[in-house]
């Protein structure tokens, strides 16, 4: 049997064949002075130039090295995932193969895992990147995840993070969730907190990400926020859903109440004109979607309570109050 690991380090690539060799060398000096045991978990994530030649070239020299190969590019959070997977550390580290993120910084990382805590992420705190382009967007959109989660990060978009293994391995990620992390294992109850981690200006290639995951980052938030929040109580968000609608559908039955109310209808006749019709055609609508809801909310409260999940959630909640 292949001997524990106390540190596993996973780290994307994807076309970042300069910067390897000295991110390598670094991580080893890191972790070579800890005096733990410790590997070191690449993701080719379909490069296309020499990175995969680089990343066999340290295998082969480095039994602490070991290589995962994708056959096209899957995004990171993909190549997190697969990382996650073959890692067998006691604590995982995830940091981005550009050397923006400073492998000194990991034993700091490792220490807050000793002293309890579940997840440590890394804050950027003077970040070396172009304001408009990539500080004005992260800021934006770490308020608003903030905002809508509850869970107060400085900076999700940070790759160098610390976790504890058990943890990383009943993570379910996809889309661009490996930003959520934190915030979607923090609604399950695992204690969370962040140190300022340093981060170095680009050195070679270019930076893989721009304004367009925006909007991947959106859609993704409002997956974490009903994955981490509505499986517990899909009653109440269908039952939210349905209160907007009956508000809706009242203003129409009173719109037609008043109409009849100054002779504008006439309801012995069904004397209706035009715009009388799609008022009452619209009450009639929502008082089906009111109905649909709160089904669907019924529904989804029966699948939850067969499968456990409640019961599970409470035993999380116990057991990491107890750990």
């Amino acid at each position: 049997m292949a001997a524990p690991i106390q540190v596993s380090v996973v780290v994307p690539v994807y076309n970042e064949e300069e910067s390897l060799p000295q991110l390598h060398a670094e991580i080893a000096a890191a972790l070579g002075g800890m005096d733990v045991s410790w590997e070191v978990v690449y993701v080719d994530d379909g490069s296309r130039d020499r990175s995969l030649g680089v990343l066999l070239a340290l295998w082969r020299a480095d039994p602490h090295v070991r290589v995962v190969k994708f056959p096209r590019n899957y995004g990171q959070t993909s190549a997190l995932s697969a990382g996650f997977e073959v890692c067998r550390g006691d604590v995982v580290i995830t940091m981005d193969g550009d050397l923006q993120n400073d492998p000194a910084d990991i034993p700091r990382l490792v220490a807050e895992i000793e002293k309890g805590n579940d997840i440590v992420a890394g804050w950027r705190k003077q970040r070396r990147d172009g304001f408009v382009l990539r500080r004005l967007p992260s800021v934006i959109a770490n308020r608003l995840i903030t905002v809508v989660t509850g869970v107060h990060i400085h900076d999700t978009g940070c790759t160098l993070k610390a976790f504890r293994g058990t943890l990383v391995k009943n993570l379910p990620i996809y889309g661009d969730q490996h930003r959520f992390l934190p915030v979607m294992s923090a609604g399950s109850g695992a204690r969370v907190t962040e140190i300022v981690v340093n981060h170095r200006p680009r050195v070679y290639g270019q930076s893989k990400y721009g304004l367009g995951r925006a909007t991947r980052v959106l859609l993704d938030l409002i997956s974490v926020k009903l994955i981490t929040q509505f499986s517990q109580r899909p009653l109440q968000y269908f039952g939210m859903l349905a209160l907007g609608f009956t508000g809706l559908a009242a203003c129409f039955v009173l719109i037609g109440i008043v109409g009849i109310s100054f002779g504008a209808v006439d309801p012995s006749g069904w004397n209706l004109g035009r715009w009388e019709m799609i008022i009452f055609s619209n009450a009639i609508l929502l008082i089906m979607l009111i109905v649909f809801f709160a089904l669907l909310g019924l529904l989804g409260e029966l699948a939850v309570k067969a499968s456990g999940m409640h019961r599970r959630g409470v035993l999380d909640r116990i057991l990491n109050e107890l750990h």
